[in-house]
């Protein structure tokens, strides 16, 4: 595989001068949104601008997604964007486990990935099921959820730090790639988002979607592996396949190396953007 997201930028699926610019930011990914960035009244003009940018999209580097509406408008978006050019696959807004199973079903032999977003305390309470229904990872929307919930976020986050393990531990136990963090409004204060990624990533996010060009040079940063990082991941994992069939292995310092280390070690290397032949979760 190449190199796993870190950053996933959404941009209006109405917006054709911004739609225009977006693969030039230098995000990972591009996820095109026709949920809340389009008016009510021009939601079927977004699928046929939406459609038309991706003819022309041609060999772009990042991934290109499409954050279909929520419920049966939702299920009409994915039917009638799949043969979309290009795209990645579909992220579902305010998903619910048979919104899930019925996109699927809609995208079977597409080769297209349904990715969530939880954005409900339905969801999140079903995060384990949605999380074995098919899906390539999930996604956490915050703003959403805290309004359903009635949640009012402080500055350290501790209030949504419930949530942000319920989508974590789902996707670890479905053996999905780790989940991707929410967005923050927070465009002008570089250190303050920067911290508030920084705590994502040690919660077992790894990657972020972000509202402003400005977000993505922050959160690339803080998901790109130190070189040394790097070099310790492929020593791992190239003294552990030099094993004969061991399950585990002892490094230099004593401590023991399962499976659990050497997901973090391929992790490590997908991140920084080298070929990892075994999965990543």
């Amino acid at each position: 595989m190449g190199r796993m997201p870190r950053s996933y930028l959404y941009v209006p699926g109405i917006d054709t001068r911004r739609m225009a610019k977006v693969l030039d930011t230098g995000t990972d990914a591009v996820i095109v949104d026709l949920e809340d960035a389009v008016p009510a009244d021009r939601k079927d003009e977004a699928r046929d601008i939406v459609r038309a940018w991706t003819e022309g999209l041609g060999a772009v580097v990042p991934d290109v997604w499409i954050r279909a509406n929520s419920g049966e408008r939702g299920l009409q978006d994915v039917a009638s964007l799949r043969d979309c050019a290009g795209i990645a696959g579909f992220v579902l807004a305010k998903a619910d486990l048979g919104q899930v199973q019925r996109a699927t079903e809609v995208l079977e032999g597409s080769g297209l990935a349904v990715v969530p977003l939880l954005e409900t305390a339905g969801a999140i309470l079903a995060a384990t099921q949605i999380a074995a229904a098919g899906v390539q990872h999930l996604q956490i929307g915050e703003y959403d959820l805290c309004a359903d919930v009635g949640l009012a976020p402080g500055p350290d986050e501790t209030e949504t730090a419930w949530a942000r393990a319920q989508v974590v531990f789902a996707s670890s136990a479905a053996g999905l790639m780790p989940p991707v963090a929410p967005v923050s409004v927070e465009i002008r204060d570089t250190e303050l988002f920067a911290a508030s990624t920084r705590l994502a990533a040690r919660q077992g996010f790894v990657g972020r979607t972000c509202i402003h060009p400005a977000q993505v040079t922050v959160v690339n940063e803080v998901f790109t592996p130190t070189s040394g990082e790097v070099e310790a991941a492929r020593e791992i994992l190239g003294r552990f396949a030099a094993l004969d069939g061991s399950a585990v292995m002892v490094d230099d310092a004593g401590r023991l190396v399962d499976e659990a280390t050497l997901r973090s070690a391929r992790r490590t290397l997908a991140l920084a953007g080298e070929e990892t032949k075994e999965h990543v979760a």
